[in-house]
């Protein structure tokens, strides 16, 4: 299926099966705005938890916070997100759309690599067992080639938004003759910075009403409580302050479904260390932070680091985790050494310091920040998109199955009577009496049970029990596996030992 068929195919499935619908619906919506549907607020939640335990639970020196959204002006003067919060924009005069001049360039350089891996795939089979593929790509001339293109470019982009040198910008779409993707025009306007800040205002009336915006990130929330929480919680460095929350971008092109909101929301954790010992736990959360990717089995294929040609101007080193999206490599989670620039800002235009008192030296100084910053929505789009599949079965049918890791399925199991009488219904809603203390479950007895079945696949539940005749006399169900379809038959005391060994924390973190 190619990639735009499989991308529409999730979209399709995320509304018809309860994840995600258009915001406002019924008012023809709200462009780049959606809610999260009865499913999918399940997941959006798991997902939440299960990085919070990772975050929190899992670290004694990390503790939570949540700040709110409104925030006094002035935090985004000393962020820095007043005067330099701004994507590059371009339109097309043609196609009347309008671009990030940075993600045209940067789609132009994936081209690029896409071309290189075609030609370590093509060797691979060449050469098979006999292959190195470092050698291969440090010798062969077209490889060689589309890495430097790719390097040199992305080299000039970074070096001519830093200098604001943005007639150089378009010139480079220009060089590139890179053109409109839907419309093929290289029509374009120059480019222009654009803030991505939403204006409002506090007050009960307009002549005393405060100019306010909604945050763009939540980042800033935890440094401006960094002291509060360091002394109340006598934290020592290193230790961190974790946050999820809602974050606000009027973005020039909020497209890809989900992938790009102008409301969104955030995982972010500031981890505080001491000066000189960023870069040391700069790697240890990369690692970190990729491990707990990887623990979901998505497939370690589908990861990778990209380093930052052009570092925001709070960091001395920047990387992105990104994703193999329907739509290509895309970053996922940020990382970022943040140095001291925050805290020190905070401290110059409040007039407070934010300072740690080291015991041990018997002085103060500014921590160094390394950030780790998820998009829990793009969290939600990587899983949702990379569980959908259609399976060909042995008899030659096929069946729509969302193979969510089950640690996150908004359903853990839905229990269905095999027919509704003979007292089985009952047994059904006694099990899901019993199960729903600990677990999310469903009750289930329209259609056969084979369109039962299929229709929790669709769903993304892990686990299907029946109840049949045979329950009455010895107290056992059919447990019926969603990735493998294969069933058992288990004691009805047994079931939620099932389920918490196929769902805890401790078995997927661990």
């Amino acid at each position: 299926m190619a990639n735009e068929d499989l991308f529409k195919k999730v979209i399709s499935h995320a509304k018809e099966y309860g994840y995600i619908f258009q915001s406002s619906e019924i008012y023809d919506g709200l462009s780049a705005v959606y809610d999260y549907a009865q499913n999918g607020v399940e997941l959006k939640k798991n997902i939440r938890e299960y990085w919070w335990r990772s975050i929190v639970f899992m670290h004694q020196n990390i503790v939570g916070i949540d700040a709110a959204i409104l925030m006094h002006p002035t935090t985004w003067k000393a962020s820095g997100h007043i005067d330099a919060f701004n994507d590059p924009l371009i339109d097309n005069k043609d196609s009347k759309k309008r671009y990030r001049a940075d993600v045209l360039i940067e789609d132009y350089c994936e081209k690029l690599n896409i071309k290189a891996q075609k030609e370590i795939i093509k060797a691979k089979k060449r050469f098979g067992e006999s292959f190195n593929e470092e050698e291969f790509v440090s010798t062969n001339s077209r490889v060689i080639k589309y890495k430097s293109q790719q390097k040199e470019i992305l080299e000039r982009m970074a070096r001519s938004l830093e200098n604001e040198d943005l007639a150089d910008v378009k010139l480079l779409i220009e060089e590139l003759g890179i053109a409109d993707p839907l419309s093929g025009s290289k029509n374009w306007t120059g480019v222009k910075q654009f803030n991505l800040m939403f204006g409002t205002k506090l007050g009960a009336s307009a002549e005393s009403a405060m100019d306010l915006y909604l945050r763009p990130e939540t980042a800033q929330g935890i440094f401006v409580n960094f002291l509060n929480v360091q002394k109340t919680g006598r934290m020592k460095i290193p230790f961190g302050i974790a946050q999820t929350g809602k974050a606000f971008r009027n973005e020039i092109v909020a497209r890809q479904f989900i992938f790009r909101m102008r409301e969104f929301e955030q995982m972010e954790m500031q981890f505080f260390v001491k000066p000189g010992e960023e870069m040391k736990w700069y790697e240890y959360w990369k690692e970190t932070r990729l491990n707990w990717h990887l623990s979901l089995g998505l497939g370690e294929e589908n990861y990778r680091f990209h380093d930052h040609e052009k570092m925001a101007h709070y960091a001395n080193a920047a990387t992105d985790i990104e994703f193999n999206f329907p739509f290509g490599f895309k970053e996922l989670e940020g990382i970022h050494s943040r140095t001291d620039f925050d805290l020190k800002a905070h401290e110059e235009y409040s007039g407070k310091k934010l300072q740690f008192f080291d015991h041990e030296t018997n002085k103060n100084y500014t921590p160094y920040v390394v950030e780790t910053s998820i998009g829990l929505d793009r969290m939600f789009l990587a899983i949702f998109s990379n569980s959908l599949k259609t399976e060909v079965l042995e008899d030659g049918s096929s069946r729509v199955v969302l193979k969510l890791p089950e640690i996150l399925a908004p359903i853990k199991a839905a229990v269905f009577p095999l027919v509704k009488k003979d007292g089985l219904p009952e047994i059904a809603r006694q099990i899901i009496e019993e199960l729903k203390w600990e677990y999310n479950v469903v009750y289930d007895e329209k259609d056969a049970v084979g369109k039962r079945y299929r229709r929790q696949d669709a769903v993304g539940t892990p686990f299907c029990i029946t109840v049949d005749h045979q329950t009455k006399e010895d107290n056992t169900v059919t447990i019926r596996h969603r990735d493998t379809m294969r069933q058992e038959r288990i004691a009805i005391s047994e079931i939620s030992n099932q389920l918490k060994n196929a769902t805890s924390f401790k078995a997927w973190l661990s």
